[in-house]
């Protein structure tokens, strides 16, 4: 069956490229008939012009013979004296053009319009014959145009030579008239053929348009009549497929509908997300701004009041001591000492809030410094927090937004650790390896279970934040820089936190400030 597919299609090939290959030869063949056919003709029409002007100066020689002599008998004729020089002069002029014309058709020539045709043999011989008659017409004009006055015409040789005009004018003029007939019947042969030739290309090309229509136009009629049978037996089947079609695209339809509304329950779903990470920063900056307000008003604030009381207590004795007129300071040196302290705690506590606002040793000396730091700051008599890492201080800077973010994951994971887990050691991390700067931070606190997490947002803690709100912030720091954030904690075995970033180490300008 594949065989007899192939066959067809080769078949189906194969007979356009016959019925072109034959069209184009036929064609062809006809273009070059009737092209050739038009080119012999324009060839020959050119050829029938240029002898009609060979006829036509041929036979002026006739009308100009007969002026010639009608000149002549004007220049002898004795009552013409008074007209004698003109009639001498336009003698000169006829006879000059005469001559011109008659040798020039002697070689087939036309000068006025650049014809040249070869006279043909008989022609050629009534030129032979006629001769002597114009070399007569030369002979008595040469000796009739060299008069110098009309008294010359009654000399003896005078009347010979116009006698002698007079006898050859009725031979000449029957010659002329003879070779025009003959030029007139050579071109009336040659036109003959002409027609003849026109005759056997006009049926050449009826043949070939025969052939075309026999051989190309009828088996291609034959051959469209199956086609347009197959075409309408295949449009038959496509309407058939149509109705395939249509009830495949309405099932694809529904399936389109139901893909929309799938793809916006998921941007919804991503939407609401995305609200829910951005409600999560902005309570951690909510947050934030309460702890700094508590820090300044529990710590800071009441540290400038216990100053500001100081001061006037301070203030009130030196009033005292003014109006009783005693100047020992003794007495205030206790104030004084209390109020040096108080100024010390406050710069103390000023430079703590500082520093977790945004510590200076992160932005002069780095990451690592900063970390180490923090850890210092956050160790106490109960917890123990450590910190390594492979970074040195010669490597190249980390790039400032991953500084920051690593600082401030450190930051927010000790916080929750220290908040929730009660944790007796924090392990914190930072090393680099394989393009990518992995943080760790691990305590030994009471752990959680990290898929309970969604359940516990709406309670709240001792501090007002929920339990896993510090993670969310974590989470949404580290996706701002591809980062990952993975938690592993079990309850009563503590936490560990991690973060890995892709990073390109790099030398940059840091603010000082």
């Amino acid at each position: 069956m594949s065989e007899l597919l192939n066959d067809n299609t080769k078949n189906d090939q194969a007979i356009p490229f016959r019925f072109t290959r034959l069209y184009v030869t036929l064609f062809v063949v006809l273009a070059v008939l009737l092209t050739g056919g038009q080119i012999l003709t324009q060839w020959r029409l050119g050829t029938v012009q240029d002898e009609l002007w060979i006829i036509r100066y041929t036979a002026l020689q006739r009308h100009q013979s007969q002026q010639i002599v009608k000149q002549a008998l004007q220049v002898t004729d004795i009552n013409e004296r008074a007209n004698f020089d003109q009639n001498l002069s336009e003698l000169r002029h006829v006879f000059t053009t005469f001559e011109r014309y008659h040798l020039q058709s002697r070689e087939g020539k036309v000068s006025d319009h650049n014809v040249t045709i070869p006279n043909s043999a008989n022609v050629q011989v009534l030129y032979n014959e006629i001769n002597p008659e114009f070399t007569a017409f030369q002979r008595s004009i040469r000796r009739l145009i060299n008069l110098r006055s009309p008294d010359e015409v009654v000399q003896p040789d005078v009347q010979a030579s116009l006698k002698l005009l007079l006898a050859n004018e009725k031979p000449f003029l029957e010659e002329i008239d003879a070779i025009v007939r003959q030029h007139t019947g050579d071109l009336r042969n040659q036109l003959t053929r002409l027609e003849s030739i026109e005759l056997y290309l006009y049926i050449v090309s009826i043949l070939v348009l025969l052939g075309i229509g026999v051989l190309i136009f009828r088996p291609a009629t034959r051959r469209l009549k199956q086609t347009i049978a197959q075409l309408i037996e295949a449009e038959q089947q496509a309407s058939i497929a149509n109705k395939q079609l249509l009830s495949v695209n309405k099932s694809l339809s529904e399936t389109r509908q139901k893909l929309f509304e799938a793809t916006r329950l998921q941007y919804q779903q991503e939407m609401d997300e995305q609200k829910l990470r951005t409600s999560y920063l902005m309570a951690g900056q909510e947050d934030e701004r309460k702890r700094l307000s508590r820090e300044l008003h529990d710590g800071l604030g009441q540290m400038l009041t216990a100053i500001k009381l100081q001061i006037e207590g301070l203030e009130a004795g030196l009033k005292r001591a003014a109006q009783q007129g005693t100047s020992d300071l003794t007495a205030h040196s206790k104030n004084i000492s209390n109020l040096k302290k108080l100024v010390t705690q406050t710069i103390q506590e000023t430079r703590t809030i500082s520093n977790n606002l945004m510590p200076t040793v992160l932005s002069d000396f780095g990451v690592i410094p900063a970390i180490k730091m923090l850890a210092e700051n956050d160790r106490s008599e109960t917890i123990d927090v450590t910190f390594e890492s492979n970074l040195t201080a010669d490597d190249p800077r980390l790039d400032k937004n991953v500084e920051i973010m690593l600082y401030r994951i450190t930051q927010e994971a000790i916080s929750n650790a220290v908040r929730h887990a009660h944790p007796s050691h924090i392990h914190i991390e930072l090393i680099e390896r394989q393009n990518y700067v992995h943080l760790i931070v691990s305590d030994d606190g009471r752990g959680f279970r990290p898929e309970n997490q969604r359940s516990k947002l709406s309670h709240q803690t001792q501090d007002g934040r929920a339990p896993s709100q510090g993670l969310h912030n974590m989470q949404e720091r580290a996706k701002l820089l591809n980062g990952k954030l993975k938690i592993n904690s079990v309850p009563g075995k503590g936490t560990k936190v991690q973060v890995s970033i892709p990073y390109k180490m790099q030398s940059a300008h840091y603010d000082a400030n």
